[in-house]
């Protein structure tokens, strides 16, 4: 059952990025009328986050509302589902006049293992993140209609 080990660490981004949606999900469908959220103030330690302009804050800082912070998660989801790349060809379409990005070709002297493992870290901590932020506006918006205690 050795095999079982490196299996579960080689799918475990794919587990964050499950959980992530999966939790998206769950708030998509929870959130019948998701206008509700309108000018409903995010929780206090989200507008602390804010006022202390901590670099832990992952969504953008321009947030006023439940409503956008949904909004956002949705539009988070959108992209680790379907990629960066469909998101900027849909841009592309709205904007016909913007240039073609400059790619440029890494350095031979950067060890891409390390640049990896680096980058795979960071998007592991961001899907957790964004998954505990989709999972606490579900419990928010049934706190907020009353119904707090259903499905748990």
């Amino acid at each position: 059952m050795q095999m079982s080990e490196p299996l579960s660490q080689k799918n475990a981004l794919f587990t964050a990025m499950n959980r992530f949606i999966g939790a998206v999900n769950n708030m998509d469908q929870t959130v019948m009328v998701p206008s509700l959220l309108r000018d409903v103030p995010l929780d206090q330690e989200k507008e602390q986050q804010k006022l202390t302009n901590d670099p832990g804050t992952y969504l953008l800082d321009a947030e006023a509302d439940m409503y956008s912070y949904y909004s956002q998660l949705k539009s988070i989801r959108n992209n680790v589902e379907w990629g960066v790349m469909r998101a900027e060809e849909q841009r592309r379409k709205k904007d016909t006049t913007a240039p073609e990005p400059v790619r440029t070709e890494p350095e031979s002297d950067i060890d891409l293992e390390q640049l990896l493992q680096y980058h795979l870290r960071g998007l592991h901590g961001v899907l957790s993140q964004l998954t505990s932020q989709a999972n606490n506006l579900t419990n928010r918006y049934k706190q907020e209609i009353g119904i707090a205690g259903w499905g748990q």
